[in-house]
């Protein structure tokens, strides 16, 4: 299947750390820096922006022109309710209806950036919805509002899909939208072909999921709620954002061979964090991984890795993974 790739376009600047907040170098100071960078990167068709960070009210035109000049779409528009103190307690699920109401409008203002530059997507990420101590949230009420602040914006406009991202914790200790199945629930609560979800696979692998069983329940019988990949890797205990590739072969190897099953036909974008790494060469290197298997899953052949699952045998599947990668011995 012909897939897109993408990379977000933090990838491309200087990353900071908590213990380096103006970063390590190396990266793209101002944004026509990071999209001139980006532009070098092979196969890469999209960049994500962050709202505020990256297009905001006074550069959305400015924003369209390095597009079109560097030849990449913008292939999503993250929203930011994150990075705010007054995010702090919650965004469409804080106490204060005004801020919920701020949450909404956000939201929104996003849509109508993405709808500007030609971009089909928004990702809502409510990072700081949820807790950190026990009796601090009434948890039916903070879903009422959930379902709510997203019911509305799913009424905004046709022309740009909601995409949910989930993640188990960070900022908060427990993110109330925290694994595949209570963002389906969420999904099927709202009710709107215009949600879909946006699956990190560093966040369902830190939340102990296997991120290809969360791509067949999100894509079971006619749900279709997959929309949009973000692919990185971690070592299970963080969403460390690191390279495609480097930790965990065989889990990517599950991944899309579930993605060419279920015939998922979106973007596959890179959201990783090459924190002392060259960004460039970190979304190259993360590119090839990607096409690698993906072509060794070709010449192999869906039906062989078919009857390897029909098989139901650990060892015939450690054995398929041993022949996927060093061949014959």
């Amino acid at each position: 299947m012909d897939y897109k790739f993408g990379a977000t376009l933090p990838t491309f600047t200087s990353c900071a750390d908590r213990y380096c907040l103006s970063g390590y170098g190396g990266g793209g100071t101002n944004i026509e820096e990071m999209m001139t960078l980006a532009s070098g990167v092979p196969d890469l068709n999209g960049v994500e922006l962050v709202g505020n960070w990256h297009i905001n009210d006074d550069n959305v035109d400015k924003m369209k022109k390095l597009s079109i000049e560097n030849d990449l779409e913008i292939c999503m528009v993250a929203v930011d309710l994150w990075t705010q103190a007054k995010w702090g307690k919650g965004s469409l699920t804080a106490q204060d209806p005004k801020t919920r109401k701020a949450a909404v409008a956000e939201i929104k203002k996003a849509m109508d950036w993405a709808a500007y530059v030609n971009c089909p997507y928004i990702d809502v990420w409510p990072g700081q919805d949820g807790y950190d101590y026990y009796f601090q949230a009434d948890y039916i009420k903070v879903w009422d509002w959930m379902v709510q602040g997203i019911k509305e914006v799913s009424d905004y406009r046709d022309d740009v899909k909601v995409l949910i991202e989930y993640k188990p914790k960070e900022p908060r200790n427990h993110c109330f939208l925290s694994t595949v199945g209570k963002t389906i629930l969420l999904l099927e609560e709202v009710g709107s072909e215009n949600v879909k979800v946006l699956l990190d696979t560093g966040h369902a692998s830190s939340g102990f999921e296997n991120p290809a069983e969360s791509i067949a329940l999100l894509k079971w019988r006619d749900k279709n709620y997959l929309e949009y990949l973000h692919f990185n890797d971690n070592y299970h205990l963080w969403d460390d954002d690191m390279l495609v590739g480097s930790v965990h072969l065989p889990e990517l190897v599950e991944i899309l061979y579930w993605l060419k099953r279920t015939e998922y036909s979106g973007w596959l974008t890179l959201d990783i964090f090459p924190y002392r790494e060259d960004g460039v060469g970190a979304a190259t290197e993360s590119i090839l991984w990607l096409k690698s298997v993906f072509n060794k899953i070709d010449t192999i052949g869906m039906s062989k890795i078919d009857e390897v699952l029909s098989a139901n045998d650990g060892v015939e599947s450690t054995r398929f993974l041993r022949e996927f990668f060093l061949g014959e011995c």
